[in-house]
């Protein structure tokens, strides 16, 4: 699989200044801008560079925080809040019902490549709970037939 052109890595990063604090920023635009949505070794690679950082710093961010994905994703990803909150108020019932829906495969992308379906440990939106995120949306407040309306438009 293919990374991002290390130009195109490069440009997004000389908008960060060299310091380890834009570190997730970066990664983030980094991420954004892959075609299949993950940070690949040629980007880490990059990042390490950019910030004068160790590979083992620069992949502890990567697999520490669960926004980010070290495997390729689908086109639009979606992540399912798991936080107790969420999780009381029917999330899970949420994530399966997506897994089954969009045909999530054990890779948790879905056979068509459309989706990648994700749970997270928080959305910070317990006060309107549950909540999923795709791409940069988030919503709340999710029931199935919600669920069946926003995935329309994806």
């Amino acid at each position: 699989m293919q990374s991002l052109n290390l130009n195109l890595i490069n440009e997004i990063l000389k908008k960060y200044p060299q310091k380890k604090e834009y570190l997730i920023n970066a990664l983030h635009e980094l991420q954004n801008s892959h075609p299949h949505k993950y940070i690949d070794d040629t980007i880490m690679d990059a990042c390490c560079n950019h910030f004068k950082l160790t590979k083992s710093q620069v992949y502890g961010v990567v697999t520490y925080y669960t926004m980010f994905n070290t495997k390729p994703q689908g086109l639009n990803v979606i992540y399912v809040c798991n936080s107790p909150i969420c999780s009381n108020m029917g999330s899970e019932n949420i994530y399966d019902f997506l897994k089954q829906k969009l045909k999530i495969n054990n890779d948790n992308i879905s056979i068509d490549g459309k989706f990648s379906l994700q749970k997270v440990e928080c959305l910070g939106r317990c006060g309107k709970a549950p909540s999923i995120m795709i791409n940069r949306d988030i919503f709340t407040g999710m029931t199935i037939e919600k669920i069946e309306e926003i995935i329309s438009k994806y």
